[in-house]
């Protein structure tokens, strides 16, 4: 049996939510207050997703047939199991069109997420990637765990610095130190690699924050509870209700752009990933956030859980 990641208790407090820096989705600006609780040290590995569909004979959203129902004018021939894959692309492209870079393809899962290289078995401490909302959801009620809220997830990443622009501070390379599993060169067709690793790197990697949590920012981003809204919800304002709605073609959502026939609650992300790179994507930053289909897995998505 593979041990449960451990636990790191966080502190009550205020904290100010959100940025105006960069998105506007990231805004107002305003306090949150957080109730005590615990939030596992590293997103969930390979390792114990395995030992967790070991147990339970779960199948993930990835794997499971397409019904034809939920996609009305697409050929039942290509209604397959499978999930969103980044692709490099040849070279420079218009950063504007995501679909230039993700691909369908049929047969990716958890185990195996469809890059080059090691599957799942062979990277046991590696998030586990290719997984939806209802995935990780089963896997944190399997262990007596939940999913955290947006705020817990910002406030945690936050590591008890206030408003800092980085998990570790304003500056992006303390001491001229890499402290984050991002796009290293040209996205999305030159990666150098983070550290060495071009995808996701093993959890630990990167150095923890205040408050001993890893990978809080990039490497992969992680599911949260909270349906998504264009700007924070705060109560009294009343140009924040939630867009708990979302279209999605068979391609799903990479990026919180949605289209097609199918509705799905989308969900908000959290912590960016080892895809985000400064030209495109800054969001491996505590206040970032992406709107997600619930129903969508892709090669950059994974989660931790919470109690």
């Amino acid at each position: 049996m593979v041990d449960l990641t451990p636990l790191v208790p966080i502190p009550a407090g205020r904290f100010l939510m959100g940025s105006a820096e960069f998105s506007a989705d990231e805004t107002p600006v305003h306090v949150r207050e957080v109730a005590t609780f615990e939030l596992e040290q590293h997103p969930v590995t390979n390792e114990q997703f395995a030992a967790f569909v070991a147990d339970t004979g779960y199948v993930t959203v990835a794997e499971r047939d397409l019904d034809p129902a939920d996609f009305p004018g697409v050929d039942p021939a290509v209604l397959v199991p499978g999930g969103l894959v980044f692709t490099p692309t040849a070279g420079p492209v218009d950063l504007g069109d995501w679909s230039q870079w993700w691909r369908w393809r049929a047969g990716a899962t958890w185990r195996e997420p469809g890059w080059p290289g090691p599957t799942a078995d062979e990277r046991p401490r590696h998030p586990v990637v290719m997984v939806a909302y209802e995935d990780a959801a089963t896997y944190a009620a399997w262990a007596g765990r939940r999913l955290p809220t947006e705020a817990e997830f910002e406030y945690a990443a936050r590591g008890g610095l206030e408003g800092a622009r980085f998990a570790w501070g304003d500056e992006e390379f303390p001491g001229g130190r890499l402290m984050v599993n991002r796009w290293q060169g040209r996205f999305p067709y030159e990666n150098t690699g983070a550290a060495g690793w071009v995808g996701p790197s093993p959890v630990g990697t990167f150095p923890p924050n205040g408050y001993g949590l890893v990978d809080m920012t990039g490497n992969v981003w992680e599911w949260t509870t909270d349906a998504y809204a264009p700007r924070h919800v705060v109560p009294g304002l009343a140009d924040t209700a939630v867009d708990a709605g979302g279209r999605r073609n068979l391609l799903g959502s990479a990026s919180g752009e949605t289209s097609g026939e199918a509705s799905e609650v989308r969900r908000v992300l959290k912590g960016g990933s080892h895809l985000c790179s400064p030209e495109y994507c800054l969001r491996y930053r505590p206040a970032a956030r992406s709107p997600q289909s619930e129903d969508t897995a892709t090669t950059h998505i994974g989660f931790r859980c919470a109690r």
